[in-house]
């Protein structure tokens, strides 16, 4: 029962890193394997640590402060793509960088913190739920990246930043009020 548990924490957790990196799919980004990878470490070493520390943070810290943080800096990072798109697709494929992936990892990261306070108080095992989160946030954002990319090549592609823009305000005002 305790791997059903794992496996429908990871597969929550890792909805939002669908949904952002659909919206970096749209515009034409790519995630290389190497910056997936850097994404997955931090997702699961923030699992880890809230898991670890999940009982003792909840006494300083609720859910529904750690989902307006982490729901306002991704509505944050939607209104900065909207501001700055000029509701075109790039031509060529374009790289996150570094630093753009440690920022994206660190928002995503937050989302695992909310999930790794409950799942601390219920017992979960640190180890083996941050493996798995990480792993699912590989695939997630990889499908993620893949079906915006196909969406962005097609004439829905021409309003693709605002579109990606207001995709990550939706899910930010989700983490917020859900």
């Amino acid at each position: 029962m305790e791997w059903l548990t794992i496996l429908l924490i990871s597969i929550a957790a890792n909805i939002d890193n669908l949904g952002i990196s659909v919206s970096y799919g749209l515009k034409a980004n790519r995630i290389p394997f190497t910056t997936n990878i850097i994404i997955a470490i931090i997702s699961a070493i923030c699992t880890f640590i809230s898991i670890t520390a999940g009982q003792l943070l909840s006494n300083y810290l609720s859910n529904s402060t750690a989902n307006f943080v982490g729901g306002f800096l991704i509505v944050c990072l939607g209104l900065w793509i909207i501001i700055t798109s000029k509701n075109k697709v790039p031509s060529r494929v374009i790289n996150i960088g570094w630093k753009e992936s440690i920022f994206l990892g660190s928002l995503l990261g937050l989302n695992c913190l909310t999930i790794g306070f409950g799942a601390g108080i219920t017992g979960i095992p640190p180890l083996y739920a941050s493996l798995s989160i990480g792993l699912f946030s590989i695939i997630s954002i990889s499908i993620g990246i893949t079906i915006g990319n196909k969406i962005g090549n097609t004439l829905f592609g021409k309003y693709s930043n605002s579109f990606a823009g207001s995709l990550l305000i939706f899910i930010g005002f989700y983490e917020i009020f859900i």
